[in-house]
């Protein structure tokens, strides 16, 4: 079970791989909606929250989101 509060950390970790989603997307030129579709059907506010840090990604996720981007599951989740 995770500590609470979570280290400082943990959220500026999960703020940068939602950052890195979202350059991902606007370099292939799509909008949220299409990465949620691409994605398997993932709801666009799935992507917008995790984009946003707000919501940590599960795996299965992650792994929908970097072959709907054609990225390496690395590339969005590289330490900064």
């Amino acid at each position: 079970m995770p500590s609470d509060p979570l280290p400082d950390w943990v959220p500026t970790r999960r703020r940068a791989i939602g950052e890195a989603i979202r350059s991902a997307r606007l370099r292939r030129n799509l909008t949220q909606e299409q990465l949620a579709e691409r994605a398997g059907g993932l709801d666009r506010k799935t992507i917008s929250r995790i984009e946003n840090g707000v919501m940590s990604p599960v795996l299965d996720h992650l792994l929908l989101i970097a072959h709907a981007l054609d990225v390496p599951l690395s590339t969005l989740v590289r330490d900064p």
